[in-house]
């Protein structure tokens, strides 16, 4: 933690990129001056570590160092440690950073990086993917929210710290990520190559729509974006804007205080933004200190790729402003981490869950997320996934590829009739359609070719705001609201 005069800068972290770990930064003096009393080798509620404690450590480190059959490595024996005792608390956000990643860390907060654009989290022992930015290759190749990854280039992902898989998913653009993944509801693994690449920085981008509805998508919450977001709400409210959309869906979050200077406009001066609550059951409020409110109405988009800091704008835009929230039931991530490098003293680093946080209301929202107050579901086109590519379809095959075909060509407005996995001849009518209207050889059959030009298709299909049912309904609500 960094002390600037009389005030206590914490950072705490609500998520993790597999390219980038973002930090969330409050300013509260009262609550994080006792985190920083908690973060010491003992508090007045732990026994500490006594002699016998240290004994035993020094004398497993000197068995191994002196007995073991093999030569050590001494920082990996003592980091080894340092995440054994961290496994013991079974937190996914709590995890140890050595020199590296803490370095990683710290450059990542502000500047740009390469890699798949993708928040991942430890769930059961298992890497898995919270939200693939948007614009990214993470989204582009398919990967989904709650996707779990098997392995990267061959090497498996059992067994293994957060930091450890991030290191091996990320990478130099340019380079291929070759990813095994499993997908709730599909019995087959899915093979999936994503070509790193730089991320974007840009993380804020507004358009006025129809009928002077504005809308403002924030991909992620970093140290520019509060800023350029009210670039933006500048701009739309300059050109006579009667409403609003923010959109966090596929949003993993980011700097606390970025979403604080975001929202605090939009609530009232002295209503909450956000409660924090520690290991005592003690909260404390962040309460809006100089916002006026809006005099249009505000409607957020949501969906289960939202989470940490998108879920706190939700939360604290419905709670205390009455805003709608359109879309599906967000990640749900409610604990708060605060990260202790000072105290490790050699430029390594300990994230730590030490707080949770709960909406304006006192709502707790972790593991269960934010339910939209007006549910919309996407076609399923848009949870389709990826074909495997490892065998050309045809008449009479029964397969997940086929399942997965259908709901393609049935996105495209090419009726197969069917979407339960049998190739049937309509499904080959379809296909010969598509691949009439594409150049292709018109065989009904789907290989190689055929399947990349079909997933460029319904990717392309995705990306049209015409088939985006979420953004509709958004765009409904707020036109009922326009005094």
């Amino acid at each position: 933690m960094v002390f600037r005069g009389r005030t206590v800068v914490a950072f705490i972290l609500l998520s993790m990129f597999a390219s980038s770990i973002m930090t969330l930064t409050i300013v509260n003096p009262s609550i994080f001056a006792a985190a920083k009393k908690e973060g010491g080798a003992a508090t007045a509620e732990g026994k500490g570590l006594n002699n016998k404690d240290l004994n035993k450590i020094a004398t497993t480190y000197q068995l191994i160092e002196n007995k073991f059959l093999s030569q050590i490595d001494h920082d990996k024996i003592v980091n080894g440690a340092i995440n054994g005792m961290l496994a013991t608390l079974e937190d996914p956000f709590t995890v140890y950073m050595d020199q590296t990643e803490a370095k990683q860390f710290d450059e990542n907060i502000t500047s740009s990086f390469q890699g798949i654009g993708a928040e991942v989290a430890l769930e059961d022992g298992k890497v898995m993917i919270v939200a693939p930015i948007k614009g990214t290759p993470a989204e582009k190749a398919g990967l989904h929210a709650n996707d779990i990854l098997l392995s990267v280039n061959g090497e498996k992902l059992e067994n293994v710290t957060l930091n450890q898989a991030i290191m091996k998913i990320r990478g130099p653009k340019g380079t291929q990520a070759k990813l095994e993944v499993m997908r709730p509801g599909v019995s087959d693994v899915i093979q999936l190559i994503v070509v790193r690449d730089d991320i974007d920085v840009e993380t804020v981008y507004s358009e006025m729509l129809p009928g002077n509805i504005g809308k403002i998508e924030i991909r992620q919450f970093s140290s520019n974006t509060a800023p350029r977001f009210k670039e933006e709400l500048a701009a739309l409210e300059g050109k006579g804007m009667k409403g609003l959309i923010i959109d966090v869906r596929n949003d993993p979050g980011g700097l606390l205080q970025s979403v604080v200077q975001i929202v605090e406009p939009f609530v009232p001066k002295g209503k909450t933004i956000l409660q924090i609550e520690n290991r005592k059951g003690t909260r404390e409020e962040t309460k809006s200190e100089n916002g006026s409110g809006k005099t249009y109405p505000v409607t957020v988009l949501i969906n289960k790729g939202s989470a940490s800091a998108s879920e706190i704008l939700a939360g604290a835009l419905h709670d205390s402003v009455g805003s709608d929230l359109v879309g599906d039931t967000t990640y749900g991530k409610g604990t708060v981490q605060v990260t202790f490098q000072d105290e490790m003293g050699d430029g390594s680093n300990i994230k730590m869950t030490v707080y949770k946080w709960l909406t304006p209301n006192g709502t707790w929202i972790h593991k269960k997320g934010i339910a939209p107050t007006i549910p919309v579901e996407q076609p399923a086109y848009f949870k389709v996934a990826p074909l495997s590519k490892k065998e050309t379809l045809k008449l009479d095959s029964n397969n997940e590829d086929v399942k997965n075909l259908q709901v393609m060509l049935q996105g495209l407005g090419l009726n197969p009739e069917r979407t339960d996995g049998y190739y049937s001849e309509k499904t080959a009518q379809a296909v010969k359609s598509f691949q009439r209207a594409n150049g292709l050889t018109t065989t009904g059959e789907v290989d190689v070719e055929t399947a990349n030009k079909l997933e460029r298709a319904i990717l392309a299909a995705i990306r049209d705001p015409k088939n985006d049912l979420q953004l509709k309904t958004a765009i409904e609500t707020v036109q009922k609201s326009i005094k």
